[in-house]
């Protein structure tokens, strides 16, 4: 769920970054925005290694 939240909010600061043509914030937005998605990566990669030690 937070991987998702930081997603969304490294969108909206890309967006105001655009807005604003605030390069710092579209670097911010992204950077929060990769660091979400690697949330969602660690937290599917962990629930697929808990259903197979689960299956065991």
């Amino acid at each position: 769920m937070a991987g998702k939240a930081n997603e969304l909010a490294g969108k909206a600061k890309q967006a105001a970054g655009d807005a604003t043509d605030n390069n710092s914030l579209r670097a911010k937005g992204a950077a929060q925005e990769a660091k979400g998605g690697a949330q969602q990566a660690k937290g599917k990669l962990t629930d697929a290694v808990k259903g197979a030690v689960d299956k065991t």
